[in-house]
């Protein structure tokens, strides 16, 4: 097990209360025990944000997340991540990583890219407006192809070890194609690595780090559901199994938006 991205926490937590199953993700109670790892990755954030080169006070800020789990020998701790990518393609190495390996087939992602940067390039220096229309629908296709591609490589899994694709979720779901990042989510991310790392998810919270999205529905530091177009589907997958099954149950009875 990669031990260096589980937080041991800071904070004595041996008198706070410990749920006996996980808080909804879709839910706005916040368990104490989330909360309090939320503190603590906010303050680790503060001061790992600025190998990034990436200013939250002035660009726009982006959902955080921490599941508080229980590891084999019973003691407890946290994970951590971002939803999506880093900024200006930097990394962490104490954040969940993303579930898709970016090396999968000689790195194509990279490649398809790289590609499609190349083709937009072509298209600003092309004059001819049919030449402009033939290459511009060319990018669009290699563009939806390299999505399908992607996601024919996201791979979630359920406590019980069930496996399923993306594409696969969505569409046992009854929701369609994916919308694009889906499964880049905070929620996911670290549900996936609990469950393929032997650690039993005890409460989860996803929390907005620096400025207001350009809406205002997230403000800083404030904690928020997980999303239902991204998220829904492949959490009552991976949750089905799981401690949640009358909680996902409830959100299959609810509207999906």
């Amino acid at each position: 097990m990669q031990n260096q991205l589980i937080f041991n926490f800071t904070t004595h937590i041996s008198e706070k209360a410990i749920p006996d199953e996980l808080n909804n993700p879709f839910g706005l109670v916040i368990p104490e025990i989330a909360r309090i790892a939320a503190k603590e990755f906010q303050e680790f954030i503060a001061s790992e944000a600025l190998n990034w080169e990436y200013d939250f006070t002035t660009q726009r800020g982006k959902m955080f997340g921490v599941l508080v789990v229980q590891k084999p020998d019973k003691s407890f701790g946290y994970l951590g991540t971002m939803s999506g990518t880093f900024p200006r393609n930097k990394t962490c190495e104490r954040f969940v990583p993303s579930v898709f390996d970016e090396a999968t087939d000689d790195f194509f992602i990279n490649k398809g890219m790289t590609e499609l940067a190349e083709m937009g390039k072509a298209i600003k220096m092309a004059v001819k407006p049919t030449e402009i229309n033939k290459l511009t629908e060319a990018r669009k296709q290699k563009s939806f192809a390299l999505q399908q591609r992607l996601f024919e490589n996201y791979e979630f899994t359920t406590a019980e070890g069930n496996k399923k694709k993306v594409l696969q979720i969505f569409t046992d779901s009854a929701h369609g194609n994916p919308p694009a990042a889906a499964g880049e989510c905070a929620a996911p991310k670290l549900l996936q690595y609990a469950f393929s790392h032997q650690l039993t998810p005890i409460a989860i919270a996803e929390f907005w780090w620096g400025n207001p999205s350009k809406n205002k529905e997230r403000e800083p530091l404030g904690f928020y559901p997980a999303c239902k177009n991204k998220c829904r589907p492949i959490l009552e997958f991976m949750l089905e199994d799981d401690v949640l099954f009358e909680i996902t149950n409830k959100l299959k009875a609810e509207p999906f938006d």
